[in-house]
């Protein structure tokens, strides 16, 4: 599978700080970058509309760009924002649990009880991350378990009488 996932085709400007990317897989995304250019001191000129609305494709599809060098957006965390924005899981959820919990892809996969590929096409944003997998990932770290692999079942709460 390649990584067409993260390459822009196309972008086009909307308004109110939005952007349409249509990106290699064919996938096309609406994002709405208001709030980052209300609050990320770097993307203050994007304040300025007619510059919001010069948005081009970056160099080889990897990027929005606004001013050459100076001003642009990867097309990663474009997708990203997007896919989140759209209700979906992010890629980028994936690289993050892997480093906070300091996993390996071997490790990280059999934790999940998918194939390293799997996990692999997940992190890349090859393959919509299911839920059900963010979910194992959250349970992995409300469970922290020490050495190679997960507890086959979780010591049950005891609740002391109520006097």
């Amino acid at each position: 599978m390649s990584k067409d996932c993260l390459r822009l085709v196309a972008v086009e400007p909307l308004a109110d700080y939005r952007l349409r990317l249509s990106y290699a897989d064919a996938r096309t995304f609406d994002v709405d970058l208001g709030e980052w250019v209300r609050t990320t001191k770097s993307l203050a000129p994007l304040k300025d509309k007619r510059l919001f609305a010069q948005a081009r494709l970056g160099f080889g599809g990897h990027g929005v760009e606004w001013i050459e060098d100076v001003l642009d957006l990867g097309a990663d965390n474009l997708r990203h924002l997007a896919v989140e924005q759209a209700g979906g899981i992010g890629h980028e959820r994936i690289w993050n649990w892997l480093a906070e919990t300091g996993l390996t892809l071997d490790q990280g996969a059999e934790a999940l009880g998918i194939s390293r590929r799997m996990l692999i096409y997940y992190r890349n944003g090859e393959r919509p991350i299911p839920r059900a997998i963010w979910l194992a990932c959250l349970g992995w770290e409300a469970v922290r378990p020490q050495g190679r692999s997960l507890p086959m079942r979780v010591a049950p709460i005891t609740v002391p009488p109520v006097a």
